[in-house]
């Protein structure tokens, strides 16, 4: 039995995207629930979320465990995973990471570009690494099985949190940065301290982590699966799109700023192109995931491997880590 897997989306929410994620052969999503919001307001956007699920219940489901990613596969339908693009959600209580857990989260970001409270992002200028509060966090996150994400973080942070936390951690949605220098992207001695410690790395078709961007060709975007591969052991990767279908460009905006900054910041974009950038022609929306078998074949990957990318290696990865550390806690 094999699985399809997206490490990230942040679409515009539709029945239409969802009957897409059928069509795609999509068995389980972890889906963007909070950048900016505070714990309130990302209640909100679950209560949304359980909203969908009674109203499209042949479509979706909520994933809690592993084995959801199973039920939903057996059953013609998506699980979807919680995760957070921002602590904030967590606001500054030690306590809300265990609430979210019991929510249904399963992933949180340390930081979303900016220093925050617990590590710095990629965006500053001096990377600290992590803050008192981040290595209690994620402590308390490993406790849980609350999976830690480093995708918007800067390197020294991201080293350090792969190496102080006691579980396996995750870069859900980056490229290598040899491949394509964006700040997003991942330098090698940041994959391998991730890797080398058992944790994942989902494969960004954002335009902005892409080479050519827009126009970036299948066969390049594979050529760099493999090349990640051939470093550091293709089971330590999967797919993390980060596909932002249906979108409006003012979302990009909420994203870039929230409520750190008066003016705009335009991040990975410029200002003569603030908005989402195209997708390119292979991976427009949920529908194109057959596409990237192809290119992975076409690149010489076996079934097996192929497998493990598209989803086997996600499905691994969830069933160690979204369930409660039953270690005893540290004295």
């Amino acid at each position: 039995m094999t699985y399809r897997i997206d490490g990230l989306q942040y679409a515009n929410w539709s029945e239409k995207i969802f009957r897409q994620m059928r069509q795609g052969g999509l068995d389980a999503v972890h889906v963007t629930i909070a950048y900016h919001e505070t714990f309130r307001e990302t209640v909100l956007n679950v209560e949304r979320w359980n909203r969908w699920f009674e109203q499209f219940p042949d479509l979706i489901m909520k994933g809690r465990w592993a084995g959801d990613v199973r039920t939903a596969h057996e059953t013609g339908r998506t699980a979807i995973f919680f995760g957070f693009q921002n602590p904030s959600p967590i606001e500054d209580d030690i306590g809300l990471v265990e609430v979210w857990h019991d929510l249904g989260a399963r992933f949180m970001q340390l930081t979303y570009n900016n220093q925050s409270l617990l590590a710095t992002g990629c965006y500053e200028a001096e990377d600290s690494g992590l803050t008192r509060m981040g290595r209690e966090v994620i402590r308390e996150m490993n406790r849980v099985g609350l999976v830690v994400d480093m995708s918007h973080s800067a390197d020294r942070s991201t080293i350090e949190a792969a190496d102080h936390s006691q579980r396996p951690i995750a870069i859900t949605h980056a490229n290598l940065h040899s491949w394509q220098p964006a700040l997003r992207n991942k330098c090698d001695d940041v994959v391998r301290a991730v890797t080398e410690n058992g944790g994942m790395m989902g494969f960004s078709i954002y335009p902005h982590h892409l080479k050519d961007k827009s126009d970036c060709t299948l066969q390049s975007f594979c050529e760099m699966i493999a090349m990640a591969a051939e470093r550091f052991g293709v089971r330590h990767f999967g797919i993390g799109s980060d596909l932002c279908q249906d979108q409006p460009d003012s979302i990009v905006e909420w994203m870039r700023t929230g409520r750190w900054t008066k003016s705009i910041d335009y991040g990975e974009g410029s200002a003569q192109n603030p908005g989402f950038p195209p997708q390119p022609s292979w991976f427009t929306d949920n529908t194109d995931f057959p596409n990237l078998v192809d290119g992975l074949k076409q690149v010489g990957f076996n079934d097996i491997e192929i497998a493990g990318l598209m989803g086997d290696n996600w499905l691994r990865f969830f069933d160690e880590n979204f369930t409660p550390d039953q270690k005893e806690p540290e004295s």
